[in-house]
């Protein structure tokens, strides 16, 4: 389907460098038994891709960039699913000229409208929650490994080390801050 899009997209002369594509992950149909590891979801996606996406879908326009240029939906995958594999996706091991992203909508906001329910005296558990799935959603969105260094003295803050894999390696501190009453605060670099 890909291969044909682009066909006729090159047939009616679409300046490629400025689209935006926004496909599902290469995920099991809904009637096959087999469950598929993170890491064999994002080899088929990457390869899939690799195959049928020409490489000047960039997002660049005039030299200058615009934005992301493959930004996945959740299709039907779990909020968890959907994270996971966007992660698999960013550290897959075979070379691709896009920035890979998400454009997830059920998989981040359902469990913000679960906690939600319609009902004002939820709104702050339901904004707890959307802020939680962004947090992680944003993290599994970058070819990186996480893992936790330590806390500092204050007992709500989280210092994580980041070791970004793509385009150069590189190492920066993080520190993940959180209000006494547990909800979410920000990410700050440590100094």
């Amino acid at each position: 389907v890909l291969a044909a899009v682009y066909k006729a997209m090159s047939d009616h002369h679409v300046y490629l460098e400025g689209t935006l594509l926004k496909p599902n992950m290469v995920t099991a149909g809904h009637s096959c038994s087999t469950k598929y590891s993170p890491e064999e979801v994002a080899m088929a996606t990457v390869t899939a891709l690799r195959r049928t996406v020409p490489p000047a879908v960039t997002g660049r326009k005039r030299g200058c960039f615009c934005g992301p240029q493959i930004a996945f939906l959740s299709g039907g995958q779990s909020e968890e699913e959907a994270s996971v594999h966007l992660n698999a996706i960013n550290n897959c091991p075979l070379a691709t000229p896009w920035v890979l992203t998400f454009s997830f909508g059920r998989a981040l906001q359902a469990s913000a409208l679960r906690a939600w329910r319609g009902h004002k005296e939820n709104e702050k558990a339901a904004a707890e929650q959307f802020v939680k799935r962004a947090e992680t959603c944003s993290l599994s969105n970058r070819p990186t490994v996480w893992r936790v260094r330590g806390s500092t003295p204050v007992a709500k803050t989280l210092t994580l080390a980041c070791t970004t894999t793509a385009p150069a390696t590189h190492t920066e501190q993080l520190c993940l801050q959180y209000h006494d009453d547990g909800s979410f605060i920000g990410i700050f670099p440590e100094f």
